[in-house]
């Protein structure tokens, strides 16, 4: 009976002292998203998405890339100098209000435009003629579900550094594209646009 209880006993020792070290490997996947000064972002504040390689342009910004003013896309300031304008991080599901790793998040400008639109940012639609998926504006904030897919965005490690990717995970029985965010140069123009790509935009971020 003795033997009994000490086998049963043991199994319960068990259980309970590897349970946290699933707990704790699950929060490593999550882990807070760093600022350039070493400190957590925080939804709602004003954050610059600057590039980590110099000399290859500056800050994200907003531009009209086709015949029409409206809509807006995302681009890349031409200038290394340039901060281009600030953004911020609202992820579908907050906690204590810091951006974490592969948590899906909508990115808005924190700016005001000409168009009638807002300046969270999505996917667009494919671009045949350029065979491209760039990043515009238009997007709905919050409301996760089938039809907001376009509107989420991820955080994710790129060696030291980071990177932004699409990939949501907010309809579990979507069919969604899952890539990198890279630069798409605009051999007319010259405009350094955001867009699916499978070489990613190394970034860091900088407090507004």
């Amino acid at each position: 009976m003795k033997t009994t209880l000490l086998i049963v006993s043991f199994f319960i020792f068990a259980f309970v002292t590897k349970a946290p070290l699933v707990v704790s490997a699950a929060d490593a996947s999550h882990s807070p998203v760093l600022d350039i000064a070493g400190k957590k972002l925080l939804a709602g504040t004003d954050y610059y998405i600057l590039p980590v390689f110099r000399g290859r342009g500056g800050g994200l910004s907003l531009a009209s890339t086709g015949d029409e003013t409206c809509p807006l896309d995302v681009v890349q300031e031409q200038q290394v100098a340039e901060y281009g304008l600030p953004v911020t991080f609202s992820p579908v599901h907050i906690k204590k209000g810091v951006i974490r790793l592969s948590i899906d998040q909508n990115i808005k400008f924190s700016a005001s435009t000409v168009c009638d639109q807002s300046t969270v940012w999505k996917l667009d639609s494919h671009d045949d003629s350029l065979g491209q998926w760039f990043v515009t504006t238009g997007g709905v904030e919050g409301n996760p579900s089938s039809r907001t897919t376009r509107n989420w965005f991820k955080i994710e490690k790129f060696d030291d550094d980071y990177k932004l990717v699409f990939c949501p995970s907010v309809c579990d029985i979507c069919k969604v594209l899952c890539r990198d965010i890279g630069i798409y140069i605009d051999q007319a123009t010259g405009i350094r646009r955001l867009a699916l790509s499978d070489t990613p935009f190394k970034v860091m971020f900088k407090k507004a």
